[in-house]
């Protein structure tokens, strides 16, 4: 019986070490006859059998899903975001966050309607607008000061100047015949209406 035992056992656990000191034992364990431990073997070893035609199985699914990805386009990049996003989707969902996000809410409403928060922010929102109308005011002044500068004198004397030289470069180019100038082969360039 033992031989028989030993025999249907190797040829089935070829993944699974075999431990010599079990099979030295002349005694059934505690409770068990020779047939219950025969059967209980006996379905071990297939139990054992099923899970590595289940792995090989398995393997083979990843490798026909990794194929099927690939020819269709989807990167590793895709299943991580997808993964990412159905992890964050189920975190949403659980009742650790919802505690969490209930509690936060509670804290938030006591936050918000406390008397330092509206004294703070009542302050925060006086210190925006005076500052605003600072820098409007600021504007204003560089806007009017830089007007009063284009109409001073001084300005339109400079502006002149400018004018007068710019014309002077630009008619003597319009005079030029020299094949080799910036314009062709004396052509006129096209003109330029900007004051300077």
């Amino acid at each position: 019986m033992e031989s028989a035992s030993q025999g249907l056992l190797s040829d089935t656990m070829t993944d699974v070490p075999v431990d010599n000191t079990a099979s030295a034992r002349t005694s059934a364990p505690e409770g068990l006859t020779d047939a219950e431990e025969e059967e209980l073997r006996s379905e071990l070893a297939k139990v054992e059998e099923e899970i590595g035609t289940l792995r090989q199985v398995l393997a083979a699914k990843e490798r026909h899903c990794g194929e099927l990805k690939r020819k269709l386009g989807l990167t590793t990049f895709d299943g991580l975001k997808q993964n990412l996003s159905k992890s964050w989707h189920d975190v949403q969902g659980s009742n650790a966050y919802m505690k969490t996000s209930e509690k936060l809410g509670e804290w938030n409403e006591k936050v918000t309607q406390s008397e330092l928060y509206k004294k703070t922010q009542e302050t925060l929102s006086q210190a925006g607008q005076k500052t605003s109308a600072a820098l409007s005011n600021v504007g204003s002044v560089i806007s009017r000061k830089l007007g009063d500068m284009r109409n001073s004198t001084t300005f339109k004397s400079f502006e002149d100047r400018v004018g007068t030289i710019k014309s002077r470069v630009v008619g003597s180019r319009e005079n030029s015949t020299d094949p080799h100038s910036p314009t062709g082969s004396g052509d006129k360039p096209p003109q330029d209406n900007a004051p300077f």
